[in-house]
């Protein structure tokens, strides 16, 4: 019991560490590029409330498919992109609706399910499952993340992510995450 409770103790900390490190991240953005970074995330919010992407989270949270369940972090990274599993996740329908997005300003777009777990993405994630990572469990508390400015791994970019929650009616399902490029949104 006192080892549940220490960990769920550690856990909210942990997670309001997390958010308010990410509204200080944001603090700290020029005036000018912040306000170009909120008129994205309200043209994100409304690709999380497509019928497309809501409906393919409400399907995977309500019968999550048994090569998903078997998926492990060590597994996905080991995975080429052009892995028929990979593939499946771009050319999915909510895959397909976010690919559609991509521009010189949207390097990267992933979509999760209530656990974190990949429903789709515009090019293959580093990790399978963003469980406990701040850009997903802040979506899922119905709030808006934002990172800080950093190198994109895939493409040498440099990039600020943020999630928008999937909802539901008013309910978080799931976490829509975008990387914009901040060269673009300088421009």
């Amino acid at each position: 019991m006192k080892s549940t409770l220490t960990k769920s103790l550690l856990a909210s900390l942990a997670f309001g560490l997390a958010s308010l490190n990410a509204t200080l991240q944001a603090a700290d953005l020029e005036p000018a590029l912040q306000a170009k970074v909120d008129a994205q995330v309200a043209i994100i919010k409304t690709w999380a409330s497509d019928p497309a992407i809501v409906n393919a989270v409400k399907a995977q949270n309500a019968s999550l498919p048994a090569d998903y369940a078997a998926m492990t972090q060590e597994k996905w990274k080991a995975l080429p992109v052009v892995d028929p599993f990979v593939r499946t996740f771009n050319k999915n329908e909510a895959g397909t609706f976010l690919k559609g997005k991509k521009t010189d300003l949207i390097i990267r777009a992933f979509l999760s399910d209530a656990a974190g777990i990949k429903v789709a993405f515009t090019i293959k994630t580093l990790s399978w499952s963003h469980k406990g990572d701040p850009k997903h469990e802040v979506s899922m508390t119905g709030k808006i993340w934002q990172g800080s400015v950093e190198q994109d791994k895939a493409s040498g970019l440099e990039q600020i992510q943020v999630s928008v929650p999937v909802l539901d009616g008013d309910k978080p399902i799931g976490s829509l995450v975008v990387g914009m490029s901040v060269g673009k949104l300088k421009e």
